[in-house]
Order: C-alpha cells, then structure tokens, then sequence
C-alpha cells in the first residue's frame, strides 16, 4: 500500500517537473519572436532600405512597401548626378561599376525576390532584396556610379548604410558596411569614390562572413544589381 502510494507521489512530481520545462520552453520561444518582431517594428523610419515597395509584394516572406512613397519624396528634395557626365571610371552600358575591387571578391547571396532562399543567422527561407558580396573585412567599397548621396543611416537588419541616387531613377543602397566615410546627405560623389568598408554591422546577417549586402532599387522598386553591374 505504502509502496503504491509512493509511486503515486513520484508520478505527481515526475508530472509538475514535465509541465514546468514545457513553460519554461514556450517562454523562451515567445521571448525569442518577440525580440524580431520588435526588430520589424523598428523599421518604420527606413529611409530607403527593405521599405520600399517590390515588383510583387503579395508573396510569401516580401518586404513591407508602404514607405516607397516617402522615400521617392524625399530623394525628389535633393538634386542628383548624371554619372555618364562625371565619372572618369570605366563603366559599363548602364554607367555602373563593381563596387567591390578586391580579387578576393565574389558573390554569396544573389538578389531573390520571386524565390526564397536560406538565411544562415535567421535560420529561415526568406526573400533577399540585395545581393551579398563577400571580402576580407574592410576592403573598400566604392560608388558604382556618381551621384548624390540621399540617405546615411543605421539599419537595424543591415547595419551601416547609405543610399546614393543618380539620374535615371536608380539609388544604390550599400550596407553591412564596417565604416561610413562620408560627409553628408546631399556630396556629390563619382563613380569609384571610397565610400566606407565591408564589415559584419547588420543583425540580420551576422552569422555570415563579411560582405557589402548591395541593393539597387529603379524609381523606388527593387531591381537586380547583376542586371546592371557586371561582378
């Protein structure tokens, strides 16, 4: 009987410490989504970066769109360069050039927005708005076209950023910089100036090797950097 009662007893502890470690776990779990959702939320303020709007922002894992309309404002207030009346720089028919000079250079992520694809610190499928390319840390990243700079920023997911528009529609937007060697919104700079270097600043892509996470966006819309820069 005494016996009977004491495997009763165990089962009940056995029971409370089994309950306890799922609380704990669904705790940890809540914590955890908590923490990127804020990251998210943050994010309202984005000058130029994930913000603006896609080809197709319906589909799974898209980028928010709804700031397109006052990044495109903003840029409008500020004038811009025509690159193919600036830069001595070698560039290609679309008047850009590799912003990365380094033979060590190459392409990790490339651009995918119809397609997802994983993210190695996020541990998920997502879309990817920009194209990674990986170097030793603090190789120089340069302008892939001359134009004026319209945005200098922090961004909570890519780290050290800024945004250089040029006539024709096109800002390039360069993060997950190490440094940010500019003076402000508003310097004309040429195609080739240094604009900082590559280092690991953005959360969202912190797990990875250093790189210059490139977007390109074509009157406030993601496009291809590979349709344009020959890597």
């Amino acid at each position: 009987m005494r016996q009977a009662q004491r495997k009763k007893e165990k089962d009940k502890v056995a029971i409370a410490l089994m309950l306890a470690f799922c609380v704990i776990a669904l705790t940890s779990i809540f914590t955890i989504k908590s923490n990127i959702d804020k990251i998210n939320d943050s994010n309202t303020n984005v000058p130029v970066s994930e913000k603006t709007k896609t080809e197709n922002p319906q589909k799974a894992g898209q980028e928010p769109a709804e700031n397109a309309a006052d990044t495109a404002q903003a840029s409008a207030k500020v004038p811009t360069v025509d690159s193919s009346k600036t830069s001595k720089e070698k560039t290609s028919s679309s008047g850009f050039i590799n912003p990365v000079k380094s033979d060590e250079a190459y392409v990790t992520n490339e651009y995918s927005m119809d397609a997802l694809i994983y993210s190695v610190t996020l541990d998920q499928y997502m879309t990817h708005c920009g194209m990674d390319i990986e170097a030793p840390e603090d190789t120089q990243v340069t302008s892939a076209a001359s134009g004026t700079v319209t945005a200098i920023y922090e961004d909570d997911r890519y780290g050290t950023s800024v945004g250089i528009t040029r006539c024709g529609g096109f800002t390039t937007v360069y993060s997950n910089r190490a440094t940010a060697d500019l003076g402000e919104i508003g310097d004309v700079v040429e195609a080739g100036k240094v604009i900082g270097g590559i280092g690991t600043s953005g959360l969202f892509e912190s797990l990875e090797p250093a790189h210059l996470h490139l977007e390109m966006l074509k009157d406030g819309v993601y496009v291809n950097p590979a349709d344009y820069i020959k890597f």
